[in-house]
C-alpha cells in the first residue's frame, strides 16, 4: 500500500483564512496581522487584554529517548489536539517552529506528519514569518557592535581573548565552527578567534522563547554576557548599548504566529530553541496565551523526557509559573524493539521478546515524570507493521508502572484515531489530580542542582566535575545567581552522556566538560559529553532531493 508523502498530504488540505482560525479563540481580524491567507501574528494588544481570563488545562506531550526509528512527538501533539476538539473540547496546539538547518541536513521540518499536521507545511519549514531570520539578525547585529566597539577604542577594555559572544547563520555549516575573523590589515579590526553557532542555539532564541513582553525581552537581552576584561569581570551587552536596537528588530518576532492544522484547529507556532543545549520549547508568550482561549492546550518538549520534559517543567514552568495538567509520553513498538536490541532493517518483523525488554526506557521516563507530580498517560504512536501482540505487550508493561498506554492512529486517521486518546487525557486533566513541583528548589546550590537532575532523573551514580567547574559555579553563586535553574546540555539519544548506550543503563558517571552562564535567559547550561551547537549536513543532505517541480510546487521537504 502506497502512503502519500507529508507535503503531499498538506498540499490538498482545505485550509480556513487564517481569520476564521482565529475566530475560533475568539480573536477578531483587528487583532490578527497576516502573513498572507494561512497564517498571522497575534497582536501585543490583544495578548494584554486577556490576560485576567482563567488558564485552561495545559497537557505536556514528551517522549522516550528518540531512535533513528522515530517516535513522532509532533506528529502526536497535533494529532491530540486534534483529537481533542474532534470530541467536542475548545483545544489549541503549541509547538516549535523548524530551522532551516535540520530541513535541508537529516532531521527534516517540525509541523507533524501523515495526517496530523500543521499547514502551510511549505512555509512553516522554510522562511514563515520571518522570525528566525529577525533573530538571526539582532544577534548578529550584537556580534558587529562589539567587534566595532573594540575597533573604536575599546572603551570598555574588553578583553579580545574573552569575547563569547559568537555569530549565528540558521543552517547547518561545520566550517564556520571555528573562524579567524579580522583578517586583512589595521582598516578591518583585530585578528581573533571566533565561531558560528546555527541560530536555534542562540541564547537570543532562548530569550525570547522566555520572555513575557517586550519590556522583559529588552531586559533579558541587556543581561547577556558578552565578553570579560582582563580583570575576568563580565561585559554585558547593555554595556555595548545593543539591547535596544535588538529590541527592535525582534519587535515584530515576539508576536506569536496562528496557523492551523489539517482539520482547521487554531495551532500557535512559535520559537524553537535547541533542546541540546537550551531548554527546547516553544515559546512562554505563546503558551500563556494559548491557556487564556482555549480550554486545553498541547504543548511539546524537544527529544525525550530527561531533556525536553525535564527542562519544561524545570525551567519553563518555573519561569512562567506553568503547571501541567497531564505529561504523554510518546513511544513506538519500533522504538521499544531497538531498544530491546534490534537493527533497524529488521523492525518490521514481530519481536515481542525484543518489545519487552526495550521497554524499561519507558518505564523509567514514566517514574520520572511522576515524580514531578504529574499523571501520565502512554501514546502509542501507531505503525502499519505493528502487531496486535506487540502493542499488548507494552500496555502490559505500562499497566504494571501504574500507568496506562493508548493506541493512537491520528498518523494515518486524523483525530478518528486519536479520540480514545484525547477522551482519556481530557479525563485526567478534568480530574485536576496533578500536583506539580519542580524537583530542585531556586535556593538550591548550582552543583547540587546538576547533581539532582543527574542522579534522579538520569539516574547517575555521580557527576564528575573538575574542581575549575565547581569554583566556577560557586563564582556565579556568589554574584547573584545561585537562583537560576540549570540547563542540562547531553545527548539525547540516552539517559548517559553516550548516545550507544540505549535503554535504562546504571552503573555510570555524568561528566560535566563546561558551564556556561546564559544570564540573559536566566538558566546555567552544563555541557555533558560532546554537544554540537552547529551541525553539519549529512553525506547525502535533505537538500539534494529538494526542489521546485513542473509547477512551480517544492518537492522534498518532510
Amino acid at each position: 500500500m502506497a502512503f502519500k508523502t507529508d507535503i503531499e498530504i498538506a498540499r490538498e488540505a482545505s485550509k480556513l483564512p487564517i481569520q476564521e482560525i482565529g475566530a475560533k479563540l475568539g480573536i477578531s481580524s483587528d487583532d490578527l496581522l497576516p502573513y498572507g491567507h494561512d497564517k498571522a501574528k497575534v497582536s501585543q494588544d490583544f495578548i494584554n487584554s486577556v490576560q485576567d481570563r482563567q488558564d485552561g488545562k495545559l497537557i505536556l506531550v514528551t517522549a522516550i529517548n528518540p531512535t533513528p526509528a522515530g517516535e513522532g512527538k509532533t506528529t502526536t501533539t497535533v494529532g491530540l489536539g486534534d483529537g481533542l476538539n474532534r470530541i467536542g473540547k475548545n483545544a489549541a496546539v503549541c509547538i516549535r517552529e523548524a530551522s532551516l538547518g535540520p530541513n535541508f541536513g537529516m532531521k527534516g521540518g517540525a509541523a507533524g506528519g501523515g495526517y496530523a499536521q500543521v499547514v502551510p507545511m511549505e512555509e512553516m519549514n522554510l522562511h514563515f514569518t520571518g522570525d528566525f531570520h529577525a533573530i538571526t539578525s539582532a544577534h548578529n547585529l550584537l556580534s558587529a557592535m562589539i567587534d566595532n566597539h573594540i575597533y573604536w577604542g575599546n572603551e570598555l577594555e574588553i578583553d579580545t581573548r574573552r569575547v563569547v559572544w559568537r555569530r549565528v547563520v540558521d543552517m547547518n555549516d561545520r566550517a564556520l565552527r571555528q573562524i579567524t575573523a579580522s583578517l586583512g590589515g589595521v582598516s578591518n579590526g583585530f585578528p581573533r578567534e571566533a565561531g558560528f553557532d546555527i541560530t536555534v542555539a542562540s541564547e537570543v532564541m532562548a530569550i525570547l522563547c522566555l520572555a513575557k513582553n517586550l519590556e522583559d525581552l529588552q531586559k533579558r537581552l541587556g543581561d547577556m554576557i558578552v565578553a570579560y576584561r582582563r580583570d575576568r569581570s563580565p561585559v554585558f551587552a547593555r554595556d555595548i548599548k545593543a539591547d535596544g536596537a535588538m529590541t527592535v528588530l525582534l519587535k515584530d518576532a515576539m508576536q506569536p504566529n496562528l496557523v492551523q492544522t489539517l482539520e482547521n484547529n487554531p495551532a500557535f507556532v512559535h520559537g524553537g530553541p535547541f533542546a541540546n543545549i537550551a531548554h527546547g520549547c516553544n515559546s512562554v508568550i505563546a503558551t500563556t496565551t494559548a491557556l487564556k482561549l482555549a480550554d486545553y492546550v498541547v504543548t511539546e518538549a524537544g527529544f525525550g523526557a530527561d531533556l525536553g520534559a525535564e527542562k519544561f517543567l524545570n525551567i519553563k514552568c518555573r519561569k512562567a509559573g506553568l503547571a501541567p495538567s497531564c505529561v504523554v509520553i510518546v513511544a513506538t513498538v519500533r522504538a521499544m524493539k531497538m531498544n530491546g536490541g534490534v537493527a533497524k532493517a529488521d523492525l518490521g518483523q514481530e519481536n515481542v521478546a525484543a518489545v519487552l525488554k526495550g521497554c524499561p526506557n519507558l518505564g523509567r521516563h514514566i517514574e520520572n515524570i511522576k515524580s514531578f507530580g504529574v499523571p501520565v498517560v502512554v501514546a502509542i504512536n501507531h505503525f502499519v507493521t505493528d502487531t496486535d501482540a506487540e502493542v499488548q505487550a507494552v500496555k502490559d508493561y505500562v499497566a504494571a508502572q501504574g500507568s496506562e498506554a493508548i493506541l493512537s492512529r491520528h498518523w494515518e486517521l486524523g483525530s478518528e484515531g486519536s479520540a480514545d486518546l484525547a477522551t482519556r487525557v481530557a479525563e485526567i486533566a478534568d480530574a485536576d489530580s496533578a500536583n506539580f513541583a519542580p524537583i530542585y528548589p531556586d535556593e538550591m546550590g548550582l552543583f547540587d542542582k546538576i547533581d539532582t537532575i543527574a542522579k534522579r532523573i538520569y539516574r547517575a551514580d555521580e557527576v564528575l566535575a573538575d574542581q575549575k567547574i565547581r569554583t566556577q559555579l560557586r563564582d556565579w553563586e556568589a554574584q547573584g545567581y545561585g537562583h537560576l535553574p540549570v540547563c542540562m546540555a547531553k545527548t539525547q539519544y540516552s539517559f548517559t552522556t553516550d548516545p550507544e548506550r540505549r535503554g535504562a543503563p546504571t552503573g555510570f558517571g555524568v561528566p560535566v566538560r563546561e558551564v556556561r552562564l546564559s544570564a540573559g535567559a536566566g538558566f546555567i547550561v552544563a555541557i555533558c559529553g560532546e554537544i554540537m551547537t552547529m551541525p553539519g549536513l549529512p553525506r547525502v543532505p535533505s537538500a539534494e532531493n529538494i526542489k521546485l517541480n513542473s509547477e512551480g510546487n517544492v518537492e522534498g521537504l518532510f
